[in-house]
């Protein structure tokens, strides 16, 4: 824990402080502010105009001052001189509702008041391609199946290694690296964490490996499906429930099925009650519905749900509980807000504990092969619009998330659903061009 960074850089060397909040569509937004004045910084805040980024503001509001956060504070593996750190925005005297990182605390706080310290963990895919986005980056990794892909994961060893070894330096708990499903893939694991703690970790980890990637002249995506046919990035959430000492995994009992507690059964029925739902927050890109209701891929499975079901150990399914004590929630992709992907799991959650929610029949099945028979599950949405309308109905979930954050959200994002729509493309030229 870090109490004033000041002090931080004057033992650290620190020049420069990136002064960092994340805005509604994911964006990172940042002022570079010298060491000399970050003792300022930390009692005011850093000016942003909020209406120029992706925040439901006009010109008119007053300066928006993103106030640091000591205890996320993260120096730069790749330029120590610089660190991040993760900031709260305020605007008047008062927390700005709609911001990602404020929704996420009071969601963290609401579960504290009840007792309850949600951890997780997340497994973020991204690509590693051409700089103008066009193609994957190395040329000879053209596997049908190439996950896990040896030789592959090794010609991109200077830049893995170069990440993982930071997230080493920084007590990440880093535990494995692997080449995944699709040609230029790569999933990079470290420990699971305190559910704040997991989302600045889960927004630093993509600035560094989208600086690292830049740095070896190559570019980072992680886009939900950047190429046709290929599997797509996925951000599966691992859930966990911590009693308030956080040493006690209320989630867990070995007499209940699967090994997960009543408690978590209800945590898992918020989940599915709010599905359709969820997706709006945890696939929030038009291009993410291309990822979950995506033809079979080259490798042969997408990986990806688009059916509300649970299960045992089968990566079939929407949920899967692996283990006694969690459950991954495999519907997330990697457009994903890191805050408000875990604050909408928390909203869930929250209110299937309270309603003492059922997660519904528990199917066994290969959903791929079987899903057809499956007739009695609800399908996750089509489309973005499909999943805005979903949220839109669910006044629990928009409720529980804050009405000045949920108006927000569904305002811009059906603009970006309006602009894509009115968007001309080549597949109507090729398709209508001669009726």
């Amino acid at each position: 824990m870090t109490a004033d960074l000041a002090e931080f850089a004057r033992a650290k060397n620190v020049k420069y402080f990136m002064i960092s909040y994340t805005d509604l569509f994911s964006g990172q937004r940042a002022k570079l502010v010298p060491a000399q004045a970050i003792a300022d910084m930390q009692k005011d805040g850093a000016g942003f105009a909020g209406f120029a980024t992706w925040l439901d503001l006009t010109p008119a509001h007053p300066d928006m001052l993103a106030v640091p956060d000591p205890d996320s504070v993260i120096q730069l593996p790749w330029k120590p001189e610089v660190a991040w750190v993760a900031a709260n925005c305020i605007m008047d005297d008062k927390e700005v509702d709609q911001a990602p990182r404020n929704t996420l605390k009071r969601l963290i706080a609401e579960a504290a008041s009840a007792g309850m310290h949600v951890k997780t963990g997340v497994e973020a895919e991204f690509f590693l391609i051409s700089p103008d986005g066009k193609t994957i980056s190395d040329e000879y990794d053209t596997a049908s199946k190439p996950c896990y892909d040896q030789q592959a994961v090794m010609r991109r060893y200077d830049v893995i290694a170069e990440i993982c070894d930071h997230m080493l330096a920084l007590g990440w708990g880093a535990y494995q690296n692997d080449h995944e499903d699709a040609n230029g893939q790569f999933e990079m694991n470290w420990a699971f964490d305190d559910a704040l703690a997991t989302a600045d970790k889960h927004s630093f980890f993509k600035f560094m490996v989208k600086s690292i990637a830049e740095k070896h002249g190559l570019r980072a995506t992680f886009m939900p499906k950047p190429f046709q046919g290929l599997t797509g990035n996925g951000c599966h959430a691992h859930i966990s429930v911590w009693d308030e000492t956080g040493k006690t995994n209320v989630f867990a009992d070995n007499s209940m099925e699967l090994g997960l507690s009543a408690k978590g059964k209800n945590f898992l029925g918020g989940i599915m009650k709010h599905a359709s739902a969820l997706a709006a927050i945890t696939n929030p890109t038009v291009n993410s519905y291309k990822r979950i209701n995506a033809p079979r891929t080259i490798s042969g499975a997408t990986w990806a749900p688009n059916t509300v079901t649970w299960t045992g150990n089968n990566r079939t399914h929407m949920v899967r509980v692996p283990g006694p004590g969690r459950f991954e929630l495999r519907l997330p992709d990697g457009a994903a807000n890191p805050y408000l992907l875990q604050a909408v799991i928390i909203a869930a959650g929250l209110d299937g504990i309270r309603s003492k929610a059922d997660p519904g029949k528990r199917y066994d099945i290969d959903m791929y092969q079987l899903g057809h028979t499956v007739t009695d599950a609800p399908k996750l949405p089509l489309n973005l619009l499909d999943a805005l309308r979903e949220f839109d109905n669910d006044k629990s979930l928009k409720a529980a998330l804050g009405e000045e954050f949920s108006s927000a959200y569904l305002k811009l994002k059906q603009q970006e659903w309006n602009s894509y729509a009115s968007h001309f493309t080549q597949w109507e030229r090729d398709h209508t061009l001669d009726i």
